[in-house]
């Protein structure tokens, strides 16, 4: 959460009512410090006034993963609610919130927004995954199964899922969605 103060070197001691919210979700070898190691992501977050919230998922896809590790809904659900009640400063307004990720963070937050646009403005996707069965293909499907459904035998049965942002996007256009 910016912290404005007077005597900070480029702070201007403002105060605000309320502050957007950006879920900024780390790539598949990361986890969430990332964004603090190799960005300027808090500079940016007081310059704008944006609260940035950075969970970490592990190797999870932003899945509620096969062996019960639910960090979709973590994610999408909980951690939200947690951040409200915690912070009141944080405005829960669809306008105010947005959702962006690297990579397999692009994947998810791609996903998240397709299955919860009532939520979100605006989504980024930066180098994301966009076609998880082709992404998929050609790795070890053991890891596939853990995520995806230990049913999984093939990584095309992806298409077509709630895994699929291809077949999220039609269904929410369908749908009349925004």
């Amino acid at each position: 959460i910016p912290q404005y103060a007077e005597t900070i070197i480029g702070m201007d001691g403002k105060e605000e009512a309320s502050f957007k919210t950006l879920y900024l979700l780390h790539g598949l070898s990361d986890d969430q410090t990332i964004w603090m190691r190799r960005t300027s992501i808090e500079r940016y977050a007081d310059q704008y006034g944006i609260a940035v919230v950075m969970p970490a998922v592990g190797r999870s896809w932003y899945t509620d993963m096969a062996n019960n590790a639910n960090y979709f809904t973590f994610v999408t659900e909980e951690l939200p609610n947690i951040c409200f009640k915690t912070f009141k400063q944080l405005s829960d307004k669809r306008e105010d919130n947005f959702v962006g990720g690297l990579s397999m963070g692009g994947y998810g937050a791609l996903k998240i927004a397709l299955k919860n646009p009532e939520r979100y403005a605006a989504v980024a996707g930066l180098s994301g995954t966009l076609d998880i069965a082709d992404v998929t293909r050609n790795r070890p499907i053991m890891e596939w199964k853990s995520i995806f459904g230990y049913d999984l035998e093939s990584t095309d049965e992806l298409y077509g899922t709630k895994h699929d942002n291809f077949h999220l996007a039609n269904t929410l256009y369908k749908n009349g969605g925004k």
